[in-house]
């Protein structure tokens, strides 16, 4: 039987990239993790981007330290900005963290090129979303041009794919669709201010398009929350 071909697949423990993997596993890809340490608010997603990979399985795991923190900007890494509660308005959150999935998949990427993978696996959504610029089609498709201009692979002909399977799938579409995976989504956690023990607050944007999602999916939601509170 012929080896399966390499991607290394972006974990962050939340739904949308535990779906992702479980895409890739399906596949049939050999997965290859990469999480990232990067100055997040809590380490709730790390440890559960930790279960996610056990429960679904992956040749390695990598979790990387990466100090965005350092620069700030965004909700997530800078604890003087306060995490807003979720409100559908135009513009570009301060969730929003500066370069983020650019500086991902550029690692994600470099790690392909060691591992001669020539699939990069992202769980971006453009439908259900915050509004996150690198989180379009038009971000996808630059970067895989990107790819394949900026290394020696890509260089030599070895064309490298940037797979984004749910990228225009609704929230309740991707829960469906990882119930198909028989993901157990309560090992996830999406919230942007989870606490030490995991729970959502019920009340950022990611926690109430999850709730939204299993709602709308006709799904009993299985996330843990501080409270019976959850703002729509």
């Amino acid at each position: 039987m012929p080896h399966p071909e390499k991607a290394v697949v972006l974990v962050s423990g939340g739904l949308d990239s535990a779906t992702a993997l479980a895409w890739a596993r399906a596949e049939g890809f050999a997965c290859y993790a990469l999480s990232f340490a990067y100055g997040q608010r809590h380490q709730a997603e790390l440890q559960a981007a930790r279960r996610v990979v056990q429960a679904i399985g992956v040749v390695e795991h990598q979790v990387m330290p990466l100090a965005l923190d350092a620069i700030g900007g965004s909700a997530l890494t800078d604890s003087a900005i306060a995490v807003p509660d979720y409100a559908e308005q135009p513009g570009i959150p301060v969730t929003y963290v500066p370069a983020r999935n650019t500086i991902f998949l550029s690692i994600a990427l470099g790690w392909a090129e060691v591992l001669a993978a020539r699939h990069l696996v992202i769980g971006v959504n453009a439908v259900d979303y915050s509004g996150y610029p690198d989180c379009r089609p038009a971000f996808i498709q630059v970067f895989t041009h990107l790819a394949q201009l900026a290394t020696r692979s890509g260089v030599e002909g070895q064309a490298l794919q940037v797979h984004a399977p749910l990228l225009h799938l609704k929230k309740a579409e991707i829960i469906q669709q990882g119930l198909v995976y028989h993901i157990d989504y309560g090992l996830t956690v999406s919230c942007y201010q989870a606490d030490s023990a995991g729970r959502a607050c019920g009340r950022c944007d990611s926690c109430v398009l999850r709730a939204q999602g299993f709602v709308a999916a006709g799904v009993a939601d299985p996330t843990r929350y501080v409270s019976d509170t959850i703002c729509t």
